[in-house]
C-alpha cells in the first residue's frame, strides 16, 4: 500500500517551475540549488510553502530575467495560493537555502535566503508581506551561502544565524565545462572528469569559501563575530547544511556543519562566547572508514529513543549515507551499516533528509530525497541515475532500520531530481506530508496517507522573550513519555539539505492513548513539566503557563 501519494498536480504549486543554467549541468553552481521552508507565515494555523529558485549565467550577466522564488500560503484541504507578489519574497537572486526565524521576536516568522551573490533577509511585517533587510541589519552575506541556521548560541534571547560557505566561484572565470569537452578538436584530458566522462569541476580544485556566524545586537543589527567565535572555517571547507542543536546536551547550543567532499565540523559551545572544533575527537568527521565524504544534507533527531540527538548525513553516490549514534558527552559512533543504511543508499546521491515518524509509532523513521549532479550518467552502466527516487526507512526500534518498498503509481515510486526537503503536517490530519523543490522541474507534494497509523501529538511551543527565550523556542527540547517509551523532539531552525521543517514538534503515540510525562527544556535552559489533558491534537504551550489552547 502507497505511504505517500503526490497532489502536486491537484495545487498551485504544480505553476512553479525551478531553474538552475542549463541542462548540461556545466557548472557545478548549476546543480545545486533548491531549498524549500514550511512554515505559518502568516499565524493562521496551516503551514505555508516557500520555494527557492535558482538562476542562470546569463541572468546574471543581466541577460535575461532571473527566475522568481515563490511563496504559497496554506488555504486548508490542500488548496494554496501563490501570494509571491503580494508578500514580495521574489528573491530574484541564485537562490539555494532559506532558514525561519523570529529574529526580532515579536510573534512573526522572519526567513533568511542564502544566495550566491547577495542573501536576503525577509522581515515578517505582520500584514502578509515582507522586507528585505539584509542590508540594514547587516547579513547581507556576499559570495555564495548555503544551508543557514538559527540558534541563540550566547543565550542573550537573541537568535544569531550561522551561514555556511560553500566555493568561491567567479562567474567571470569559468572552469572548463562538459559540453566545451564534445566540442571537435577539444581534449578530454583538459577537462573534469567522471569515470573517464567529462563532468561540471567543482568543488575539488575550487577554492572554499569560510562560514559566517552573525551575532544579533540589543539593537537588533548584526554583527559578523565568526572570528572571535571560532566557526569561521580558516581551511576553507565546502560548507552546505548546518543546524544550532544540543550534541552534549549541556544546554547550550553546539553547532554542526556538513560539508562536501571535506570532514564534517563539530562546535561544541564552552559558554564563554566561542565555540570548540571537535570534528574528529567527535567522530562525525569522517565515516568509519576514516575517509571524507561529499556531505550534503543532515538530519538530526534521537532515533533510538535514549535521550540524545543522533545525525544523518546524505552523501554522494557510489558511497553511503552516514549515521552517526550519539553515545553521550559529545562522542558519537558511525552505525550506518548495523543500522541498515549502507548499501542500500550506495546507488543514490542524496539530498535533503529528515527524521519523521511516518506511521506514528513512536519512533523516528528516515526520509531521504535524491537525486545525481551528472546527467551524463543516464546512458552509462553505473548503477545509478540522474532522477532518483525518495527512499523511506522504517524503524525497526532495534536500532535498525528498513527500506520501505514504493508502492506502484505512489510517491516514492517517482523518479525525481530533488535537492531541497521539508516535512509537516499539512492538512492537520496528524500525519506528516512533505515538499520536495526538484531541479529544473515542478516541485513534488507528498500527503501521507499511510494506513493504521498511531496516536499522535503535535507541541507549537512559545518562549517568554523576559525571560532570554526566543520567542519561537529554537533551542528548545521537549521530552514525552508513554509507558516504557520516552521521545525526544528539539525545535531547529535549518538542516535537511538547505531547507526548513516546520518547528512544531510532531510525536506518534502508537497505540498509547495517554501522555504520562511531558518535560520541556526551554532555550534559557530552564525545565517544566506540562499536563497533556488530551491527544490527537495540536497543543500550544508558553513558557511557564503551560497550555494555552
Amino acid at each position: 500500500m502507497a505511504v505517500f501519494v503526490d497532489l502536486t498536480d491537484k495545487t498551485a504549486l504544480a505553476t512553479f517551475k525551478h531553474r538552475s543554467g542549463g541542462a548540461a549541468k556545466d557548472f557545478i553552481i548549476e546543480g545545486v540549488s533548491g531549498g524549500v521552508a514550511i512554515f505559518d507565515y502568516d499565524g493562521d494555523g496551516q503551514r505555508d510553502i516557500y520555494l527557492v529558485n535558482g538562476s542562470t549565467i546569463t541572468a546574471l550577466e543581466g541577460k535575461e530575467k532571473p527566475p522568481r522564488a515563490a511563496l504559497y500560503r496554506n488555504l486548508g484541504n490542500w488548496k494554496f495560493e501563490d501570494v509571491t507578489d503580494k508578500a514580495g519574497v521574489a528573491n530574484e537572486r541564485w537562490g539555494m537555502g532559506v532558514a525561519v526565524g523570529d529574529y526580532d521576536n515579536d510573534g512573526h516568522a522572519d526567513f533568511f535566503v542564502g544566495n550566491f551573490g547577495v542573501s536576503r533577509l525577509y522581515r515578517n511585517n505582520g500584514n502578509g508581506t515582507f522586507t528585505d533587510v539584509a542590508e540594514k541589519l547587516g547579513v547581507a552575506r556576499k559570495g555564495w551561502s548555503t544551508g543557514a541556521s538559527w540558534g541563540d548560541y550566547d543565550g542573550d534571547g537573541r537568535l544569531d544565524l550561522f551561514v555556511p560557505g560553500y566555493v568561491d566561484f567567479d562567474i567571470n572565470n569559468l572552469p572548463p565545462n562538459p559540453s566545451e569537452a564534445q566540442k571537435p578538436g577539444k581534449v578530454g584530458q583538459n577537462f573534469c572528469q567522471f569515470r573517464g566522462v567529462p563532468v561540471l569541476c567543482g568543488p575539488r580544485g575550487l577554492k572554499g569559501e569560510g562560514d559566517t556566524l552573525y551575532h544579533q545586537k540589543a539593537d537588533g543589527t548584526f554583527e559578523d563575530l565568526s572570528v572571535k567565535t571560532n566557526v569561521n572555517d580558516p581551511q576553507g571547507y565546502y560548507g552546505f547544511s548546518s543546524a544550532f542543536v544540543h550534541a552534549d546536551d549541556d544546554s547550550l547550543l553546539d553547532l554542526i556543519v556538513v560539508n562536501d567532499s571535506t570532514p564534517k565540523q563539530l562546535y561544541i559551545n564552552k559558554g564563554d562566547g566561542t565555540f570548540e572544533e571537535v570534528g574528529y575527537p567527535s567522530g562525525v568527521a569522517l565515516n568509519e572508514n576514516g575517509r571524507e565524504q561529499a556531505g550534503m544534507g543532515l538530519a538530526v533527531g534521537d532515533y533510538d529513543n535514549d535521550g540524545r540527538i543522533d545525525f544523518y548525513i546524505t552523501n554522494f553516490s557510489d558511497d553511503s549515507n552516514v549515521l552517526y549514534h550519539n553515545d553521550g558527552e559529545g562522542n558519537f559512533t558511525d552505525v550506518t551499516f548495523q543500522a541498515g543504511h549502507g548499501e542500500s543508499t550506495y546507488p543514490f546521491l542524496g539530498w535533503g533528509t529528515v527524521f519523521m515518524d511516518f506511521d506514528n509509532d513512536g519512533w523516528k523513521d528516515l526520509l531521504i530525497a535524491n537525486g545525481h549532479v551528472y546527467p551524463s550518467v543516464d546512458g552509462k552502466q553505473w548503477g545509478t541515475t540522474y532522477a532518483q527516487q525518495l527512499l523511506l526507512f522504517r524503524n525497526l526500534k532495534n536500532q535498525k532500520f528498513e527500506r520501505v518498498a514504493a508502492a506502484p503509481g505512489s510517491a516514492l515510486a517517482l523518479a525525481l531530481t530533488a535537492r531541497g526537503l521539508a516535512i509537516a503536517d499539512l492538512d492537520g490530519d496528524g500525519k506528516l506530508d512533505g515538499v520536495v523543490n526538484n531541479i529544473d522541474e515542478k516541485p513534488t507534494l507528498i500527503r501521507n496517507v499511510a494506513a493504521g497509523t498511531g496516536h499522535w501529538i503535535a507541541l507549537r511551543l512559545i518562549g517568554d522573550v523576559k525571560k532570554k527565550s526566543p520567542k519561537d523556542a529554537i533551542g528548545a527540547v521537549a521530552y514525552l513519555t508513554t509507558g516504557a517509551n520516552r521521545q525526544r523532539q528539539d525545535v531547529i531552525s535549518g538542516a535537511s539539505y538547505s531547507s526548513h521543517n516546520d518547528m512544531i514538534l510532531h510525536f506518534g503515540l502508537g497505540s498509547a492513548t495517554k501522555v504520562d510525562k511531558l518535560e520541556v527544556q526551554w532555550p534559557n535552559g530552564s525545565r517544566e513539566n506540562v499536563d497533556v489533558p488530551d491527544i490527537d491534537k495540536t497543543l500550544t504551550i508558553l513558557q511557564g503557563k503551560g497550555i494555552v489552547k
